[in-house]
């Protein structure tokens, strides 16, 4: 597997990029972070000091990962989207001096496996994103988003559910839903959803 890092790209010495990754220009990858293997970052994007990602990773344009995120395998961020670290940012202290790394407790968003985050959406820390859910374009998310879970709005609401290819699923009989794309059937359990085949 070939790695290919862009001349205009800035990556920390300390940065470890893993096997057929791809970080695209002026990217900017901070010290300590984590990427996989086959991870695409694009063009603009910024990695913070300590950020992990697992495999399989997309970083769209201008997508702003904020330490102390954690992505696993296979995490989709669309472009311009943004995970915060900062539950009360203020530049100043209410004193007027200007605000330090030891004046602020970062928090973190997670993804799990398989979940995307659509264009310009922000995720406000701290939350976690369920493997395979799907943040609609320009989405505020709040609140943990549940496995599977179509969210939209701001702030962010369910609004259905969506399997491994990301398509909404449809009605089918007996309580079921559908994946159009794969034929996958579901079934909701409460507030989760369980796959029934394959």
């Amino acid at each position: 597997m070939t790695t290919h890092i862009a001349d205009t790209a800035d990556i920390s010495d300390d940065a470890t990029i893993g096997d057929g990754s791809r970080v695209w220009h002026l990217a900017q990858i901070r010290e300590g972070a984590v990427l996989g293997e086959n991870c695409i970052i694009g063009r603009g994007a910024y990695i913070g000091p300590g950020v992990r990602l697992g495999d399989n990773c997309k970083i769209q344009n201008y997508a702003l990962v904020y330490e102390p995120a954690r992505l696993a395998d296979g995490v989709f961020i669309g472009p311009a989207a943004v995970l915060t670290n900062d539950l009360h940012p203020r530049a100043i202290n209410p004193d007027g001096t200007q605000k330090s790394a030891a004046d602020w407790d970062m928090v973190g968003v997670i993804l799990k496996e398989g979940a995307s985050v659509g264009a310009r959406a922000v995720c406000v820390a701290p939350v976690t994103i369920g493997a395979w859910a799907m943040v609609a374009a320009g989405a505020v998310v709040t609140k943990d988003v549940a496995p599977h879970a179509l969210v939209v709005g701001v702030p962010a609401r369910q609004i259905g559910w969506v399997g491994h290819a990301g398509v909404k699923l449809e009605d089918a009989a007996e309580g079921r839903l559908r994946c159009p794309e794969t034929g996958d059937l579901f079934q909701v359990a409460g507030d989760a959803l369980h796959r029934v085949n394959g």
